[in-house]
């Protein structure tokens, strides 16, 4: 690893084409729409603003939780952090090496088996034979697949998938962490087991972004929390304070989520 993590992000936006020959369009059409999110970009094509002019600085040592309503953004920030969305303005700088929590089957291929996923994800970070071999090993071990290990992912059940990409991400320790609640996703005992290993990564990590409607995890793990608003940041500050504004509004507002 070479010098201290950071993330600038600086005035970005996130628009999204709308294409009304599907039904998660015309969904997306009636949720934009209603939230005031509908817009047209450079091409005039009809969009939804999915971020709208977001800027925020990360340095080692910050733990950002992400709170809002399904559909408020979170996500789409954070897929925007881990370089999967584009902005159509703005600016997205991220130094330092990055792991993602965000999807099950984000990097996997479903036509390998368990065991050259976890190769892959090996020779991608650059690792050596030996430390490959330990990888193999641990992630192997942790996940508790058995000789499913050996079929193809798409054999798996959506637990046993999890199982895999919990054991996977948790396995190198990133100078940068961003997760979705999906971490949460599994058999208790799977859970129980894994909550150590997920602290101790956490802890290991010098940024974390993470997105969650479990408001417990948030004052546990973080240190600062961004409320998304229909695209936008509507309150920028200490976990307990901007906490009591978001939980605040569910008392006017049932659909916050407070789980």
């Amino acid at each position: 690893m070479t010098g201290e993590a950071r993330i600038d992000i600086a005035d970005v936006s996130v628009f999204f084409p709308l294409y009304h020959a599907s039904s998660r369009s015309l969904k997306k059409t009636v949720v934009a729409a209603a939230s005031g999110r509908l817009g047209k970009d450079r091409q005039s094509r009809v969009v939804v603003q999915a971020l709208r002019d977001i800027s925020f600085t990360l340095t080692s040592g910050d733990r950002l939780g992400l709170v809002g309503v399904n559909g408020a953004g979170k996500t789409t920030l954070l897929r925007t952090l881990a370089g999967i969305y584009e902005p159509v303005s703005g600016r997205v700088r991220v130094q330092g090496n990055l792991t993602t929590m965000l999807d099950p089957n984000l990097g996997m291929n479903i036509e390998l088996t368990g065991r050259e996923n976890i190769q892959l994800r090996g020779l991608y970070d650059g690792l050596d034979r030996a430390t490959l071999a330990a990888l193999q090993a641990d992630v192997a071990d942790f996940a508790g697949l058995g000789d499913f290990i050996d079929l193809p992912v798409r054999t798996y059940s959506s637990g046993m998938v999890v199982r895999l990409a919990f054991a996977m991400a948790t396995a190198i320790r990133p100078q940068i962490l961003l997760m979705d609640e999906w971490f949460m996703v599994g058999d208790a005992e799977f859970m129980e087991k894994a909550k150590a290993r997920l602290e101790g990564m956490v802890r290991g990590a010098e940024i974390l972004v993470l997105s969650t409607h479990m408001v417990e995890v948030v004052r546990s793990w973080c240190t600062r929390v961004l409320w998304i608003d229909q695209g936008r940041i509507r309150e920028d500050g200490p976990p307990d304070e901007v906490l009591a504004h978001y939980l605040g509004e569910s008392l006017h507002h049932p659909e916050v989520a407070v789980s």
